[in-house]
């Protein structure tokens, strides 16, 4: 993409579509920050300020997924042009615990700034992370995440393995982990 390319990007408005089903998700306070283009006509992922969201071609707007919500992503670039971006969402299973979703995958054509976005916006909710191992193998990871529009941070563990929160000393070893990490994150 040239330097004229990228500026006229940089300020174009994004399509129709797009803004209309922002617009339709009802929050007046959503803005677009990127958007790219899907293959085959499948329409634009979009990042705004609250997460992604999916645009169908004819405008249909996909449920949002926040920022925080946003375990991992992915971006890899196709020799062709364009490229395919893997994004694992997170769910919160119990209050405090949350569970890797299945893997989204987008295909573009044109991502334009899509990929730096997403990448800034994931990293800017996390505010701590350590990796722990539990008891008879297996780990978690304990996060304490920004959520836009709340006061502090909010501490919750994701298992390597579900199979590892069902187990009841996997359990209290992450508690422990995680109450420790809390203790040590507030001030005084």
């Amino acid at each position: 993409m040239s330097l004229l390319d990228h500026v006229k990007r940089r300020f174009a408005r994004a399509p129709e579509p797009v803004r209309g089903a922002v617009d339709a998700g009802g929050d007046p306070d959503e803005r677009i920050l990127a958007w790219g283009e899907l293959r085959r006509d499948e329409g634009w992922l979009v990042a705004t300020s609250r997460g992604l969201r999916a645009v169908g071609s004819q405008g249909s707007g996909g449920e949002l997924l926040r920022w925080h919500e946003v375990g991992h992503a992915k971006w890899t670039t196709v020799p062709s042009g364009g490229g395919d971006l893997a994004v694992t969402p997170l769910a919160e299973v119990e209050p405090g615990v949350q569970a890797r979703q299945p893997v989204r995958r987008y295909a573009f054509s044109d991502e334009g700034d899509l990929p730096a976005v997403v990448r800034r916006r994931v990293d800017e909710t996390v505010v701590a992370s350590q990796r722990s191992p539990l008891p008879g193998g297996g780990g978690v990871l304990l996060v304490a995440r920004r959520i836009p529009g709340q006061p502090g941070r909010e501490w919750a563990v994701v298992f390597d393995d579900d199979a590892h929160r069902a187990d009841p000393e996997a359990r209290e070893a992450a508690r422990q982990k995680l109450a420790e990490l809390v203790a040590a994150d507030q001030p005084g």
